[in-house]
């Protein structure tokens, strides 16, 4: 049987799912942790739930490559590796090169690696990534798959910095949004259960969970979107700082809070966020329990997050000429109930109205199942309404493999 791999590759882990066709059964998946760093694991986990998890050395990409590769054969979820016919990777940024996803050639691999300034964490390791798969899959066809693809459609005035022209000229200095490939999978089954083409809708999709973002979606295609020329602007997240004052980065260097600008940036992007104003955790399971049991510096964190929430969503109904749809998707947007009640109690003055036995409920699915889970947790008479819908970002990665492949 015929294999896909969707694969997401960072700075120090490789997570992986193996989809089966023609039927998307996601036979495994698992991850390679602590790449390049003591203490380095290999987990695999079979769709029968017999899971496998070693410590092992892995010094690099390729060393995880041939790791999964080598499990794959052992327990047998390949006869061998010719039953593999394409990769997908998922990409952090594209930049204005990628409009959609696309077979990797040497220069497509070229195009991600000059990106790699806008997204050092992600794209400089997934190229490293294609690299080892066309070394040892030789001849498998490898399709990159970009966060940034959906928000080209965006229009210049929702792009542009208020920057010298000559920025965005020459160094490309404009907003990339990331998290598309989510808001496509998901606004395909906003679709559906509303019975409209997209085309015809414009919803408002949530990405909440550690990392967080905002999309509008208007006439199918990416309205405005929360993120900017980095995965740093936008919402409060979990270490992320989200919107912010560039003065504030001046002022602090001034006052020496940290060495160097790359020290303060890694301040901005690990330290801050839920965890920097909590002062407990990056996790919102933590930061709610502890907001709810009388924490004010946990229950700030809370109200500052969902506040962002708010204001985007506001900002995005009014400029759109309203909207048909709030999506909630991702960890925080699928689970936490909580999050998704403070934010919508404050959109009655948009005609929602909250079914709060539906949202009590909803979010109960099965991880990696396309149809498990979308549920609708405003009343039937609400004007605007808001769905659950559980993401699969490594679906979509495989169906696109498919479908730029043209694989039977």
């Amino acid at each position: 049987m015929k294999k896909i791999l969707a694969i997401n590759a960072g700075s120090s882990s490789l997570k992986y799912k193996v989809f089966s066709l023609p039927n998307e059964h996601v036979v495994c998946k698992g991850l390679a942790d602590r790449i390049g760093t003591e203490g380095s694991t290999f987990s695999m986990k079979l769709s029968t739930g017999e899971e496998m998890q070693d410590q092992v050395d892995i010094p690099d990409a390729e060393a995880a490559i041939r790791i999964l590769l080598d499990w794959m054969t052992k327990y047998q979820v390949v006869v061998d590796l010719s039953e593999i016919v394409g990769v997908g990777h998922r990409i952090v940024n594209g930049g204005p090169y990628f409009k959609d996803s696309a077979i990797i050639d040497r220069d497509n691999l070229q195009k991600i690696m000059d990106m790699g300034d806008f997204a050092p964490l992600h794209n400089v390791p997934e190229a490293k990534c294609i690299k080892a798969f066309k070394k040892l899959l030789p001849g498998v066809p490898e399709v990159g798959v970009f966060d940034t693809s959906f928000h080209t459609s965006m229009d210049p005035v929702h792009y542009m910095y208020a920057l010298p022209y000559e920025y965005y000229e020459k160094y490309q200095v404009r907003k990339y949004g990331a998290h598309g490939t989510s808001v496509r999978f998901v606004i395909d089954r906003a679709s559906k259960l509303m019975n409209k083409p997209v085309k015809d809708l414009k919803l408002i999709v949530c990405h909440l969970g550690s990392g967080a973002s905002i999309t509008a979606v208007k006439d199918g295609k990416s309205f405005d979107t929360s993120m900017g020329f980095t995965p740093l602007a936008g919402l409060e997240m979990g270490t992320r700082t989200g919107d912010l004052d560039p003065s504030v980065i001046a002022y602090l260097m001034h006052k020496q809070v940290a060495g160097d600008l790359d020290e303060l940036f890694d301040v901005l992007n690990h330290q801050s966020g839920l965890l920097g104003v909590s002062g407990l955790s990056s996790d919102m399971r933590d930061v709610r329990d502890a907001a709810f049991n009388g924490n004010k510096r946990a229950k700030l964190a809370f109200d500052m997050f969902t506040r962002d929430i708010v204001r985007y969503i506001g900002a995005y109904y009014t400029e759109m000429g309203g909207a048909d749809a709030i999506i909630f998707t991702a960890g925080i947007g699928e689970h936490e109930i909580a999050v998704r009640q403070a934010i919508l109690e404050k959109l009655d003055i948009l005609g929602l109205q909250l079914d709060e036995k539906a949202n009590a409920q909803a979010g109960d699915h099965q991880v990696g199942k396309a149809d498990s889970g979308d549920v609708m947790i405003t009343t039937p008479d609400s004007k605007l309404k808001a769905y659950v819908i559980p993401t699969n970002e490594e679906l979509l990665i495989e169906r696109d493999v498919v479908r730029l492949t043209n694989i039977k």
